[in-house]
């Protein structure tokens, strides 16, 4: 045998070991684990079985037959849109999953690969929870991370990775009525209020209205001139104004006439002296 030949046996050999080596096939897989058989008998009506034996890396959220109940009254197709999201196209084990750079991760599924999904119902979304837990929910906004991871089922580093999951990963419209959820409206503009009038600087007079034309026009008013003075009163103790004493005062208008009548009585007495 030629060196060249030699080779091409030794290739052969090595990629027959390789295909082997990898190759796998979910079906004889779970076989093994009675707790999955209606997981499993899912998995080869619908088809699945056979697009997951031709992947090289992929990962299956297997669910225990106490859980299936929820698949159990719809139709093949609809059953198979369901479970291609619980293969995801990449290899995942325990410490990988407790070990997501982000605590969370969107990754593409079996459904994503089959052109048919809307939206984001091809992706899962994988979040590293408190207490060491991990949940699963679509990657569609408003999803629930419901389902949990319970435990590893089986493992072939790092083509196929079989993990048990607690339920069926509910993803929106995957029935084929796929309704995107609604927008929030948007919040209504606050009103402007009304600016208060500034006050008045400190010190200015507030105007008072004037009174109306008629109530101007009736109101009685004195002239200055013909408004009487009032003077103050003299006091006849008070010093006069250049300092001199003030002159006496002037008799009083009683005084004058109790003086004109004494003289009266004082000619009558005169002239009846004379008759006599």
């Amino acid at each position: 045998m030629s060196p060249k030949s030699s080779l091409l046996v030794i290739l052969s050999s090595f990629l027959l070991f390789s295909s082997a080596a990898t190759a796998f096939n979910i079906t004889k897989l779970l076989d093994r684990f009675p707790n999955y058989s209606t997981f499993n008998s899912l998995l080869s009506q619908t088809g699945l079985a056979n697009q997951i034996n031709a992947r090289q890396t992929i990962t299956v959220l297997a669910v225990h037959n106490d859980a299936m109940g929820a698949l159990s009254s719809k139709p093949v197709d609809v059953a198979g849109r369901i479970l291609s999201v619980h293969v995801i196209l990449d290899y995942y084990d325990i410490p990988k999953l407790q070990q997501l750079s982000k605590k969370s991760s969107i990754v593409t599924t079996l459904y994503q690969a089959s052109g048919i999904a809307s939206t984001q119902q091809g992706f899962l979304n994988i979040t590293d929870l408190p207490n060491r837990e991990v949940g699963f929910a679509s990657a569609i906004k408003g999803s629930h991370l419901d389902v949990k991871l319970v435990n590893l089922v089986a493992a072939q580093p790092y083509n196929v990775s079989v993990l048990q999951v607690s339920g069926i990963i509910v993803t929106p419209g995957i029935d084929g009525n796929f309704t995107a959820p609604p927008k929030k409206a948007p919040a209504p503009a606050p009103s402007k209020a009304k600016k208060a009038p500034s006050p008045s600087p400190v010190g200015t007079p507030t105007p008072t209205p004037s009174p109306a034309a008629d109530e101007t026009a009736d109101s009685p008013t004195e002239s200055p001139a013909e408004a009487p003075v009032s003077s103050p009163p003299v006091s006849a103790d008070a010093p006069a104004a250049d300092g001199k004493e003030a002159d006496a005062p002037a008799p009083s208008k009683s005084s004058a006439m109790r003086f004109a009548a004494s003289g009266l009585v004082s000619g009558l007495v005169v002239a009846l002296a004379s008759a006599l």
